[in-house]
């Protein structure tokens, strides 16, 4: 692929708009080229900082009410109650130094409120562009000729096959035994961050676990559901992972619940 042609697909590729033979294509080109690279990285940046819920304003309510009742009655008087004008008067006589001290106050309350609400916004909108991610790519590999890179049942040939494409190998166990038989691996991406993919099967359900990053709104997923399709996260070994499937929910706890238990703390099972 040339870098002409691939500049034109990472916008459709952020966004989940391309099938997997043309996004492993793009995913390649990447991987070779530090120009496409840095423009990708930079578009995923921009997407992050544009979802950003301090960039959004809503007007008050009260300021929509007070606009809409100017509006019916602009040359009407407003009337003030007594114990309104009280309180103006009140108000207007309170020493100068009164009124600095409150103002500080608020300020400061009002600024603690809004560093708050800006990180925990911030946190959610990084865990829904996750969660986003992981879904588009798990029906991307179910369209594709194969939902798998490396094909083995083996764990010690999928685990060495991520080797030196990712920075961590993941911790690999095959649940034939158990129903869950492993079916192989492949090497995804959620955002621009290149993740290893354990891919699994039950009957005719195929489970995907993914093995993530450390940040990057991995830590504060929680349980999601999309058009028929479940996302539970858990822990994989020392490392946050998320378990992607159409499988019931007691077959999904199952299943979790062995991946809990080769990672050594049954508690670390999805809900």
């Amino acid at each position: 692929m040339e870098c002409n042609r691939a500049v034109t697909l990472l916008e459709p590729y952020l966004d989940k708009e391309l099938d997997r033979a043309e996004a492993r294509e793009l995913e390649d080109h990447v991987d070779g080229c530090a120009d496409c690279r840095a423009a990708l990285t930079r578009l995923d940046t921009l997407r992050v900082a544009l979802r950003d819920r301090s960039l959004r304003h809503a007007a008050p309510a009260a300021l929509r009410e007070r606009i809409a009742a100017a509006a019916g009655s602009a040359d009407a008087p407003v009337p003030v109650s007594p114990a309104a004008a009280a309180a103006r008067r009140h108000r207007t006589a309170a020493p100068a130094w009164w009124r600095m001290a409150a103002a500080f106050v608020l300020t400061f309350a009002a600024g603690g409120a809004c560093v708050h609400l800006w990180n925990s916004g911030k946190a959610d909108d990084e865990s829904a562009l996750v969660v986003r991610d992981l879904f588009a790519s798990h029906w991307r590999a179910l369209a594709a000729a194969s939902p798998v890179d490396v094909v083995s049942t083996d764990r010690h040939t999928v685990k060495p096959w991520f080797a030196g494409k990712v920075a961590q190998a993941p911790l690999v166990q095959d649940f034939a035994d158990q129903g869950f038989p492993l079916v192989g691996g492949r090497i995804d991406y959620v955002g621009t961050q290149r993740v290893p993919v354990l891919v699994y099967r039950h009957g005719q359900h195929l489970i995907d676990v993914f093995v993530l990053p450390q940040g990057a709104g991995s830590a504060e997923m929680r349980p999601a559901a999309r058009l028929g399709y479940s996302l539970d996260p858990l822990i994989l070994g020392a490392q946050p992972a998320a378990v992607v499937s159409d499988m019931d929910q007691q077959e999904l706890v199952k299943f979790a619940q062995l991946i809990a238990a080769q990672s050594g703390d049954g508690k670390d099972a999805a809900h």
